[in-house]
């Protein structure tokens, strides 16, 4: 197996943006989770690993405001439908006839943009997402805002404590995080009709952070459902979920 290897590329604004990249064959693109980045949620657990094996090249974006892309300051940087702005231009660059496509949590919700706006991948991964979280996804917006702006003074205990610690070990930009969130919106239902090619729905047994995913897969006309051990926070972390996502892609 070869490493994992870091390229740059500039999206249409001028933003300097980052993807990483592991292994040969039929391209599968990944996207991280909110305030996470390709090498937490894809790279150290060995999920990219685990799918490169099988005969994949595993595309690893770091969406902008995290990990190595750029974390510009400015409402022009964020505007409506930014992340699937990037997705729809990496792909192009890179010039995909034919691909798989997913992400967990927020790359899961960009993801269902991404599709409902026209991306067509051979196979789709939705994880770490409810159908209540795509259709309230400004709830979960606030959730984060708020965290943000009560960033230094949450006790343990809190419900934004949690969020704010991981924030704090992967070193958030704040001021690029919040207007990043500003350009969040709750997923136009009719999205989900274009997800037409099969489409795997995988959350953790204790995650409900984003609402039902069996809800979710139960909506979609070619969706399986699976369960992986785990919460929001550490299904991430375990092997099952880069199995998982190996599987289906080969099925």
């Amino acid at each position: 197996m070869t490493s994992v290897t870091t390229h740059f590329w500039t999206a249409s604004d001028g933003v300097r943006l980052a993807y990483h990249e592991l292994g040969q064959g039929r391209p599968v693109v990944l996207l991280h989770g909110l305030f996470s980045d390709a090498q937490m949620n894809w790279i150290k657990f060995g999920h990219a690993e685990r799918i490169a094996r099988e005969g994949f090249r595993v595309i690893m974006p770091d969406l902008r405001a995290h990990g190595e892309s750029d974390k510009p300051h400015g409402q022009e940087y964020y505007p409506k439908g930014i992340l699937a702005r990037d997705l729809r231009e990496l792909i192009a660059l890179l010039a995909f006839s034919e691909f798989d496509l997913g992400g967990f949590s927020l790359g899961a919700r960009t993801t269902v943009e991404g599709v409902g706006e026209g991306l067509r991948p051979r196979r789709a991964v939705l994880g770490g997402a409810g159908l209540e979280g795509l259709r309230n996804w400004k709830r979960r917006k606030t959730f984060f805002v708020d965290a943000i702006a009560m960033f230094d003074h949450v006790q343990r205990g809190d419900p934004h404590w949690l969020s704010i610690q991981f924030m704090k070990s992967q070193k958030i930009d704040r001021v690029a995080a919040a207007q990043l969130l500003e350009s969040f919106e709750d997923a136009f239902m009719s999205w989900l009709e274009a997800f037409t090619m099969p489409t795997l729905v995988v959350c953790g047994d204790q995650d409900d952070d984003n609402g039902s995913a069996e809800e979710l897969a139960n909506v979609l006309p070619h969706a399986v459902f699976e369960e992986v051990p785990g919460t929001h926070m550490s299904s991430v972390t375990r092997p099952e979920l880069g199995e998982a996502i190996a599987a289906f892609l080969m099925a």
